[in-house]
């Protein structure tokens, strides 16, 4: 019976392990520039959620350090010495926070377009006006149209773009917290996920 072929090793294997079998030169230089931008992320985490994380006090003297540290170069080699400190600590939970965090700024963002897009629709067309009270009938009709009708009125009002971007009035803006209320009432998620449907 012959014996079955050796399976062949990952493409990076090579390059990760000397002939003793200990991390290559390469794959330790690799590990640590990616631990060095974990710990820079880690430092751009909000302290609110960084300070959840079961780390070592070095290191977190290490993060306050980087933040009080206004120079480039002082910070470069800040991320640097936190870059080592990393390697002291289990790296996975450090990654969770992160990636946690990187995804709930993404979903405040579609969120803050979702209001904007709205608004716009809105300052646009009464039948948008129509649509909404259709979607979000716990909205104050009067309200909405009184705010409409100042925003509106504003609008016609403003200055032409002087390339610093138009000014808009306190209806605009307050239009901007009616919508984002609504949206995030209870039960508003259905409703509004059919708006991106209809606006896709």
């Amino acid at each position: 019976m012959r014996a079955a072929p050796p399976r062949s090793a990952p493409a990076d294997s090579a390059d990760d392990f000397d002939t003793d079998g200990r991390p290559s030169k390469s794959a330790l230089k690799r590990q640590m520039h990616e631990l060095q931008a974990l710990g820079l992320a880690l430092a751009e985490l909000p302290v609110s959620r960084s300070s959840k994380l079961d780390l070592p006090d070095q290191l977190r003297d290490a993060l306050q350090e980087y933040h009080r540290t206004r120079s480039h170069e002082g910070r470069r080699r800040q991320v640097q010495f936190i870059g080592k400190l990393m390697r002291q600590i289990d790296p996975e939970p450090v990654r969770e926070a992160v990636a946690a965090f990187k995804l709930g700024s993404a979903a405040e963002t579609l969120a803050l377009h979702g209001i904007e897009r709205w608004r716009e629709e809105l300052m646009a067309s009464d039948d948008a006006v129509t649509r909404w009270m259709a979607d979000y009938p716990e909205t104050d009709a009067q309200q909405l149209r009184n705010l409409l009708r100042s925003a509106r009125k504003d609008a016609g009002k403003a200055a032409p773009d002087d390339g610093l971007g138009q000014r808009h009035g306190r209806a605009y803006r307050d239009l901007f917290q009616l919508i984002k209320s609504a949206l995030a009432a209870p039960g508003a998620s259905a409703s509004d996920e059919d708006d991106e449907a209809h606006n896709a």
